[in-house]
């Protein structure tokens, strides 16, 4: 169809028409909301790359995961930061650990919202990378059964998912297998499958304390050149028995998300990470943006690429938003 018999904007003049032809939705129910827990009572610490966000002690992050819920915002994502860290991560499985607390606490308060724990040891072990350690190479068959059992750590804590996010091979068969063995065959798991050694992340590692202390995490996360291998790496994770498939970052690798959404029938999140929100955030404070429409024109866009769910700092004014 050509000009002038065929005319796109007759259905573009209106809000209503605009409405009415609209492919893609975004909605609340498509949020999950990432929540730092840490230590001691009535602590707020403010994470100055990530304006918003803060560092919650296990009360007040009650308080943001109940905001959460009330606005409809169905999951939300626990990571721990703990009070003392040794170079086996010791604190990640700790049956008294901070994401066990903070669990068990949350679904106590809160037990129709969906907690999901990350399970990753760069946060626990005092070195920052997020596995064992053989010298300073990272002994992948080893670190399988400390993650292993933070995952059925957190499941006895009461989270409703486990989401391994460390990248070595194998883990979620490991996972998967002791979940089952000890009677939590119905936990599902929401696989990091592929996830890149991105820049992106540093917002983060500031807000976890999880900078990796010498080198990088180059020899297990991904090339960020690579697409092929996000096939390969997903197709392992779905055998081993993932539920969910996850790409991280989000932004960056939204050809990544449209290609796996071809090539896969499991639900897929999509990590709208640490970086991509500071450089909004950061962007608006200079006036250079509006903040709310580029907010809202990059959620739209990662779930337009193909995105069932969207892990986003975002979640709570984007929900706000969408209740307008």
């Amino acid at each position: 169809m050509l000009f002038p018999d065929y005319r796109p904007r007759r259905l573009r003049q209106t809000e209503g028409l605009r409405r009415m032809i609209r492919e893609t939705a975004l909605s609340v129910n498509d949020f999950i909301l990432p929540l730092f827990a840490i230590g001691g009572k009535n602590v707020k610490q403010p994470i100055p790359s990530m304006p918003g966000h803060f560092r919650l002690s296990v009360d007040n992050l009650i308080q943001t995961a109940r905001s959460a819920y009330k606005i409809g915002i169905p999951a939300v994502m626990l990571f721990g930061l703990p009070d003392k860290k040794d170079p086996l991560g010791t604190q990640a499985y700790a049956k008294d650990g901070i994401v066990q607390r903070a669990v068990k606490a949350v679904k106590n308060k809160l037990p129709e919202l969906v907690v999901i724990t990350d399970v990753c040891l760069c946060q626990y072990t005092d070195h920052g990378h997020c596995g064992m350690l053989d010298g300073e190479t990272i002994d992948n068959d080893a670190t399988l059964d400390l993650l292993a059992r933070t995952a059925l750590s957190h499941a006895k804590a009461g989270a409703d998912m486990v989401a391994p996010s460390d990248m070595m091979d194998g883990r979620i068969a490991e996972i998967r297998g002791c979940l089952d063995e000890n009677s939590f065959s119905h936990i599902p798991i929401m696989s990091y499958a592929v996830k890149y050694c991105s820049s992106y992340y540093g917002p983060f590692r500031d807000a976890a304390d999880s900078a990796p202390q010498f080198g990088d995490r180059r020899s297990y996360q991904m090339d960020p050149a690579n697409a092929l291998e996000a096939i390969r790496e997903a197709t392992m994770d779905i055998e081993e028995g993932a539920d969910i498939i996850m790409v991280k970052p989000a932004l960056p690798y939204l050809d990544i998300i449209c290609r796996l959404r071809d090539e896969i029938d499991l639900p897929m999140a999509a990590y709208n990470v640490s970086g991509e929100f500071a450089m909004i955030k950061a962007a608006a404070e200079k006036g250079w943006i509006d903040e709310t429409k580029v907010m809202m024109e990059t959620l739209i866009g990662i779930k337009r690429a193909g995105a069932d769910m969207i892990l986003t700092y975002f979640a709570l004014e984007a929900a706000r938003e969408l209740s307008k």
